[in-house]
C-alpha cells in the first residue's frame, strides 16, 4: 500500500497552472520537523514537493499560502530523470489526495473566506449542525 501523512508549513505560496488539456494542477512544498533532535542537538527538517489535482488544487491555491500548517495525505510518486550534467537523479513527490488547513483562519495565514479541509473527492458538508450560543443559566440549580 503506498500512503503517506504528512503535517508541515507551505514552504512558498502554491502554483496553480492548467495543463495543455485544461486541467488544474497545483504545486507547493511542505517542511516536515523530524520528531528527534540530531547529536548536535538541532531538529532536523524534510521538505517535501507535493501535487494537487483539479478541484483540491484549486482550493488550496486559494486558501493557503507561505507559512500555512497543512496535513497533506496521499501517495509518494517516484521520478527518475537526467539534469543537465547527464547525470541520472531521483526526484521523490507527494500526489495529495486530501489536504486540511491547520493555521487558524483568523491569523495571519488566510484572508478573506472560510477554509474547509479540502478533499479530491469533492468538498462535502461535515454534517455538524453549527452551534449558536445561548444564555440559560437561570434553570441552573447551583
Amino acid at each position: 500500500m503506498n500512503k503517506v501523512f504528512l503535517i508541515g508549513n507551505l514552504t512558498r505560496d502554491p502554483e496553480l497552472t492548467e495543463t495543455s488539456g485544461g486541467v488544474s494542477i497545483c504545486r507547493f512544498a511542505i517542511a516536515v520537523n523530524r520528531n528527534y533532535s540530531g547529536a548536535d542537538g538541532e531538529r532536523k527538517t524534510d521538505f517535501f514537493n507535493v501535487t494537487a489535482w483539479r478541484g483540491l488544487g484549486e482550493t488550496v491555491s486559494r486558501y493557503a499560502k507561505k507559512g500555512n500548517k497543512v496535513a497533506v495525505s496521499g501517495t509518494i510518486e517516484l521520478r527518475n530523470y537526467e539534469d543537465s550534467t547527464g547525470a541520472k537523479r531521483t526526484a521523490v513527490d507527494i500526489i495529495a489526495q486530501d489536504v486540511e488547513f491547520l493555521t487558524p483562519r483568523n491569523s495571519d495565514g488566510f484572508e478573506g473566506g472560510e477554509p474547509a479541509p479540502a478533499r479530491s473527492s469533492g468538498n462535502r458538508g461535515s454534517g455538524k449542525p453549527a452551534l449558536q450560543s445561548f444564555d440559560d443559566d437561570s434553570d441552573i440549580p447551583f
